[in-house]
């Protein structure tokens, strides 16, 4: 199963699973899923058949768009037509075909990597985030896991399977992929660096969540995921260093930006960098009462640390972000 008419076929025999996927905002009524867009918003103009000769079409009646669910993940995804058959046949579960090696370290290296992974809950790499006290969001599509990731070693290439995290730019293009390499029992690998970036990140990061007028902006990927985890309708971007933390480029409507910064010299220099450049803004840092707030989530548990971060909020940031057992805390 190769050509694009192949494809489209499969991902029509499994609609309804390519929608929970792709679209997991929307909503099945009779034989169709709902919801208001290609990108997945809540709503009822785009429907998508989910059975019969016709499974895997869709219209957008706000739109005239239509298609199938390959040309849907194509726009989901905001992917090249190529781009977005590898997508589908990580998928299906397909075996991929063999292009010509990209060049190591680029962003189109990066996006075959991402394209090659498959769903991350139930993997390993599910387990590896349980084991740091996070929960997926319920978005997890910037997550994925790969069995079997190279990892280039002093001594050699090796295996290792491992977490792979999108890094996006502000229009949701794929620019870059970070790895973090795994061990069976779902620790980290036993290597020198079992975390690397590839591709481009600077001014880009590991996004989750739509985009709002207030967002956090995090180092670390586990940092950006502990803060979703209790902050669920917070949007919150992981950076992945300070570095690249201090030259983030935020969305146009931005009015607030949260700062997460580690608790360390290079994460204050970061916060500093960003109030800098950053003069229209409103810039507030939180800051972890350890190392960072994955670490915290760990030490204090998710509800203690609501009550840490809800400290640092704005009052209005505080009412319409923080939660608890699914209901908003005042």
């Amino acid at each position: 199963m190769s050509s694009a008419s192949d494809l489209a076929r499969g991902l029509g025999q499994n609609a309804e699973a390519v929608c929970r996927t792709y679209l997991p905002k929307g909503r099945r009524q009779g034989r169709y899923w709902l919801c208001g867009d290609v990108h997945g918003t809540p709503g009822g103009s785009l429907y998508v058949q989910l059975f019969g000769d016709r499974a895997g079409k869709w219209c957008d009646s706000a739109t005239s768009e239509h298609g199938d669910l390959l040309d849907l993940i194509a726009a989901n995804r905001n992917l090249d037509f190529r781009t977005a058959c590898d997508e589908a046949r990580a998928f299906l579960r397909l075996p991929m075909q063999r292009p010509a090696p990209a060049p190591p370290g680029t962003s189109e290296a990066a996006r075959r990597l991402y394209a090659a992974s498959g769903s991350i809950r139930g993997t390993l790499a599910e387990a590896y985030l349980r084991q740091r006290g996070i929960a997926l969001p319920a978005d997890a599509s910037a997550l994925r896991f790969h069995p079997r990731c190279y990892y280039r070693a002093p001594e050699g290439r090796q295996i290792w399977p491992a977490l792979i995290a999108a890094v996006t730019d502000g229009k949701g293009n794929v620019t870059g992929v970070h790895r973090t390499w795994l061990s069976p029992d779902g620790g980290k690998a036993p290597v020198d660096q079992p975390r690397r970036a590839l591709g481009h990140l600077t001014g880009n990061g590991v996004r989750f969540g739509a985009v709002t007028d207030t967002m956090i902006a995090a180092e670390g990927l586990e940092t950006a995921l502990a803060l979703k985890m209790v902050m669920p309708a917070m949007r919150v971007i992981a950076a992945l260093s300070a570095a690249h933390l201090a030259a983030l480029i935020w969305p146009p409507k931005l009015r607030r930006l949260y700062v997460a910064r580690d608790n360390d010299q290079a994460g204050r220099f970061a916060l500093e960098k960003l109030r800098s450049r950053a003069t229209e803004i409103d810039i507030r840092p939180l800051v972890p009462r350890a190392e960072d707030f994955n670490a915290d989530l760990l030490t204090l548990g998710p509800d203690r640390l609501r009550g840490w971060i809800g400290e640092q909020l704005a009052s209005d940031d505080r009412h319409r972000f923080l939660v608890r057992d699914g209901r908003q805390c005042a």
